[in-house]
Formats: structure tokens, C-alpha cells, sequence
């Protein structure tokens, strides 16, 4: 068992250390404009109407234990989904939801990374920057987390082809955040298979965070276990996604992984004593939801006209990258927490320090010169808010029409 000393030495959370970086700054007003928080990834879009009804028809089963895997009605419905979404079929048994994908992926490494790897201590793969989940449950299990750059030297992707033959022999476990939190980049299908056949060589398994692929600018983007399934490899994947971003039910707590039988097997066992199952009225708007796609097409057209909206303002700043999917801009700055605090004291805007998103890798921390800007407010408002952003950082005032 990992001792608590492990747990104390994490870096404190990214939204406590910022609270603290901001303490003590009154936020500016300009033009009395209201502060806005384009911190945290919480979507303000209207959920689907059809919630509220199905929430009241099951009111009366909050008083049930709710099955912990799902029940069949929303498993059908999520294998419904990855079949029509990437064109495979996965059995429910192959399916378990999830009390938001935060769970999942921290009890997978939990119920599928082994205490040794050729005799070694294992090796978690994480790209840097990396949503902190990852790096806690590699604590847990008592493996060495391994922060490999994603940078745009690299595509904002993890290269973990050029990692060393000897880690890469006692890797257990390689995430993937695909649209990545916080760059937006998305892993094309060359190279998911890359990584695919690389897990194979090296015999790990790949966990895909797909928690932001229904939000994207063009091209739907490729799934790992579709693209896993298509080699003929799909026990290398285990897929996590969630309706926190594709429905804006960050609230519902509704996720789910899909994988081979075999490990999502596993997981359900750990689930079975140690998870939270979701609440039957939950999971019966969770089915409602998966089976239903315009309201994430509608959804996603929002976003798009952010991106369109940010391409329009940062087009011409050096170093800007339009996002390919997700909802964050990874904007460049000579250093986040400056500009952090700049931002709140000038135009009363908070984003976080990019720094706070990443670790210190042999004396470079890969996010110390961006900071993520979470564009989940309606468009007139991201408008408003990104134009005070340009005028102050990059434009040197705070008028907000540069």
C-alpha cells in the first residue's frame, strides 16, 4: 500500500495553489466589466432539456441501490453510441459507467497495473502537461510516474517512441488525453497506431482519455480503442469518456470505460467494493443522453464559433496554436503566474498558470510560459473576456480593443 508521506509530497492542486497566487489582488474592472473566472473546465452551456423530466419520472428510485456497472438500459445505450460514434461493436459486458471518468481512471490503475513489470518497479507514462489525475494514481499503485513532454516541439502530444527501450519494457500503463487537456491537440489515427503497436512490443496497456472528442473544430477525432480494434489489438486500449463536456452535465458525475472483457472485468471487480455507483435516476438521464446526438451537435457548433472567435483576436500572436479540439486555449506568455496575476489586477480575468498543470522535468516545467483559458461562457461573453485578455498581455493595455 502507498504510504501517506507519498500522498503529502504531491504538488498542492492546481485551483488552491491559484487561490493563493491571487490572494491579497483586488480584481481590475475595466470599463466596468465584471470579473470573469476562465479557470476551471465547467461548461455554462444549457444542459439538455429533456434532465429535469427524467429526473422527476425516477425520483422514487433514489430510494434504490443502483447496480454498479450500470444497468442495461444505459450500457445498451453507450455501446449503441461507440458503434455509431467509431464504427465498432463493444458488448455491455465490455462496458462499466463510471461516477465521472476522474473515477475511472484512477481506479483502473488501481484495478490493472501490477506490482511488478519484469521483475522491476512498473512505469506509468504521463504526458507533461497532464490533467492531475494521472500522476495520483501512479502514487497509489506505487509505480514511477514518468512525465514525458508534450510540447509544440512535439505536436503538444506525448513522443513516447523516443523513450528509452528499458522504460519502455517496464511500462504498464501509458495515458493519453486526445483532444489534450489543456494544449487542444488531437492524436490523428497514424499516430494511435504507433503507440498501439508500440504498447504491443513493450506489453502496455494504453488508457485513452477521450473526455473532450465530441468537441472539436472539424474532423471527429479517431478513437484509441476503434483504432485498436482495427489492428486487431483492442485489449492494448481501455477507453474512458463522460457526458461532463458532450452534454454539459458536468454535475451528473456519468462516465464510463470500455475495453476488452478482460479489464473492464477487473475494474468492475474493484468497482464492486470500492466504487461509487451512480444514482438510478442518473443513469436513466445518463441512457437519455448517450442515445441522443443533436444536442451535442448543437453543442459543439458553440464551441466552433469560439474557436472562430479566439482565431479572429490571437490569430497574428506569435506562438498561438488554434485549438483542434476540447474548449481550452493554451495561450503563450513569458510566464503563467505573471500573467495570471497581471490578468486578475488589470482586466479582471482569471486563468491558470500552465506551470500548474505540468512538473518540473529536468529543471524545465513545460507550462511555466502559457497559460489555459477555459472558453465555456456564451460567445459575446469569451469575446469580451478574450479582447480585455489580447489588450492587456499582449497589447500592453487594458482597453481591450487590441
Amino acid at each position: 500500500m502507498a504510504s501517506p508521506e507519498r500522498f503529502s509530497n504531491l504538488p498542492e492542486y492546481a485551483f488552491p495553489r491559484l487561490r493563493k497566487l491571487l490572494a491579497g489582488i483586488e480584481p481590475g474592472h475595466p470599463e466596468g466589466a465584471s470579473p470573469v473566472v476562465m479557470t476551471i473546465g465547467e461548461p455554462r452551456h444549457a444542459m439538455p432539456e429533456f434532465v429535469g423530466p427524467i429526473i422527476a419520472k425516477h425520483l422514487a428510485d433514489f430510494g434504490k441501490y443502483p447496480p454498479n456497472e450500470g444497468t442495461p438500459g444505459l450500457l445498451d445505450a453507450i455501446s449503441g453510441w461507440i458503434a455509431t460514434r467509431h464504427g465498432i461493436e463493444v458488448a455491455p459486458g465490455r462496458i462499466t459507467s463510471l461516477n465521472g471518468t476522474r473515477e475511472g481512471l484512477f481506479n483502473a490503475a488501481l484495478a490493472l497495473c501490477p506490482e511488478e513489470k519484469g521483475g522491476k518497479r512498473p512505469a506509468i507514462l504521463i504526458p507533461n502537461p497532464f490533467y492531475q489525475v494521472y500522476a495520483v494514481a501512479a502514487v497509489a499503485v506505487q509505480a514511477e510516474p514518468v512525465f514525458v513532454p508534450a510540447t509544440p516541439e512535439t505536436g503538444n502530444l506525448p513522443d513516447f517512441e523516443a523513450l528509452p527501450v528499458e522504460l519502455l519494457d517496464r511500462t504498464a500503463i501509458a495515458y493519453l488525453c486526445s483532444p489534450a487537456n489543456p494544449q487542444g491537440s488531437i492524436a490523428g489515427r497514424d499516430y494511435l497506431e504507433r503507440l498501439i503497436a508500440l504498447a504491443e512490443r513493450h506489453d502496455f496497456l494504453i488508457f485513452a482519455d477521450e473526455c473532450y472528442s465530441e468537441i472539436y473544430r472539424d474532423a471527429p477525432p479517431p478513437g484509441a480503442l476503434a483504432v485498436a480494434t482495427d489492428m486487431g489489438l483492442a485489449d492494448r486500449v481501455v477507453m474512458f469518456n463522460s457526458l461532463s463536456k458532450r452534454s454539459n452535465l458536468p454535475g451528473l458525475r456519468s462516465g464510463f470505460a470500455a475495453g476488452s472483457e478482460a479489464n473492464i472485468g477487473l475494474i468492475r471487480r474493484l468497482r464492486s467494493y470500492s466504487g461509487a455507483p451512480l444514482p438510478l435516476p442518473a443513469q436513466h438521464v445518463s441512457e437519455a443522453a448517450w442515445r441522443d446526438e443533436p444536442h451535442a451537435v448543437a453543442n459543439r457548433a458553440l464551441y466552433q464559433q469560439k474557436y472562430a472567435i479566439a482565431d479572429r483576436i490571437f490569430g497574428n500572436v506569435p506562438g498561438y496554436r488554434p485549438v483542434e479540439g476540447g474548449f481550452f486555449l493554451w495561450l503563450p506568455v513569458e510566464d503563467g503566474e505573471e500573467a495570471a496575476k497581471q490578468l486578475w489586477a488589470q482586466a479582471g480575468i482569471q486563468v491558470l498558470p500552465g506551470a500548474y498543470l505540468s512538473r518540473e522535468v529536468d529543471g524545465k516545467n513545460p507550462g511555466k510560459g502559457f497559460i489555459r483559458v477555459a472558453m465555456v461562457d456564451t460567445a459575446d461573453q469569451t469575446e469580451a473576456a478574450l479582447r480585455r485578455l489580447r489588450a492587456v498581455i499582449y497589447d500592453g493595455t487594458t482597453d481591450g480593443e487590441g
